[in-house]
């Protein structure tokens, strides 16, 4: 059956499971990282926090596995191909974080917010994808390759494993389901969020989201008739994709990206019918528009930066243990944390 299903027909629909069970997790389980940094900076609440952790954790444990089983091969990722460059994880993840917080959401929350009727989140998902693009292959691109070669270094080791191995002796797969254990533990670590089971399994479930799209992508990579790259789920230049999609499909055809975005399209508005919240919203206020526009554009071109968002670099490529997850997730978490405390104290926007 397999045979009849072109290999871009089969990653899309590997994208749109994972994608499905990512909808569900943000309207059922309400996974968001915004709001992760929102309650723990404002209101004494850690428990989306740690599903963060734990789903990073989590994703981890099965990425390494997958790896120990020869059945994903890290240097195929992007997060391996990609050249290394701290500067652009700090500035892009700054960037990202700074216009998540004004737009209130990043990609994978417009898209969750999107599939529960909110028209406002899909300007949100709309000028991201372009202004990903432009920073991706369009006019900026130029100027971004030119930094990017500044500020460069070049390394073989791409994640912490493969440093600490060349220190221990022990193999990097041992070490990555080592610290993985670690970072669950850690998440876990609280009596509360012991005491909530959902939250636990929602988090696992994002994490094994992370873990299809590993092994589904690797598997056509090794299986299918065409060349295709090695991803899980990232949530901005698919945003692109998608449209282009959309307007052409000769000019930008099914991929594990697009699958991803209409999957989690498809998994918020299940969603958000069984917890009877779906509503069409829309924006009344010139002022609120401005400031989510500003956002996106920043979100679009800081992810390029930063080689993805709060799902690509925060747990697709955290799960490989790579030396920009960190970098990129802890520059997110203060960019957000210096929006908010501008949208708290009542900073206007209204002269940008």
């Amino acid at each position: 059956m397999l045979n009849s299903i072109s290999d871009a027909t089969l990653l899309a629909l590997i994208g749109a499971i994972g994608g499905i069970m990512l909808g569900l997790a943000a309207r059922l389980g309400r996974f968001c990282t915004l709001g992760a940094i929102e309650d723990f900076l404002y209101q004494d609440n850690d428990t989306r926090l740690r599903m963060w952790g734990l789903a990073i954790g989590f994703s981890g444990f099965g990425t390494f596995t997958l790896v120990g089983l020869g059945a994903l091969d890290p240097a195929q990722t992007i997060y391996h191909l990609s050249p290394w460059s701290p500067v652009f994880g700090v500035i892009g993840g700054l960037l990202f974080g700074y216009g998540m917080a004004l737009a209130g959401n990043c990609g994978f929350g417009a898209l969750a917010r999107f599939g529960g009727g909110d028209l406002r989140s899909f300007v949100i998902i709309l000028v991201m994808g372009i202004s990903a693009y432009m920073a991706l292959s369009g006019p900026f691109a130029s100027v971004r390759l030119i930094a990017l070669s500044m500020t460069e270094i070049d390394t073989q080791a791409r994640s912490y494993p493969q440093i600490l191995s060349g220190i221990t002796g022990f193999s990097d797969i041992t070490l990555g389901l080592v610290i993985s254990v670690a970072l669950m533990a850690l998440a876990l670590w609280s009596r509360g969020f012991l005491a909530n089971p959902k939250a636990i399994l929602w988090a696992g479930i994002v994490g094994l989201a992370i873990i299809s799209g590993w092994a589904g992508t690797q598997w056509v990579a090794n299986n299918g008739f065409s060349a295709s790259t090695v991803n899980s789920h990232t949530f901005t230049s698919p945003l692109g994709e998608t449209l282009l999609f959309l307007m052409t499909s000769s000019g930008g055809g099914l991929s594990f990206g697009v699958g991803s975005v209409f999957g989690v399209l498809i998994g918020a508005f299940v969603g958000s019918l069984i917890k009877g919240h779906f509503r069409w919203e829309a924006c009344e206020d010139p002022r609120e528009l401005k400031r989510q526009v500003l956002g996106a554009i920043l979100m679009g071109f800081g992810a390029v930066l930063a080689i993805g968002c709060t799902i690509g670099q925060g747990i697709s490529a955290f799960s490989l243990l790579t030396l920009n997850a960190p970098i990129v997730f802890a520059s997110i978490f203060a960019g957000a944390a210096f929006g908010l405390r501008q949208l708290i104290t009542g900073v206007s926007f209204a002269r940008l």
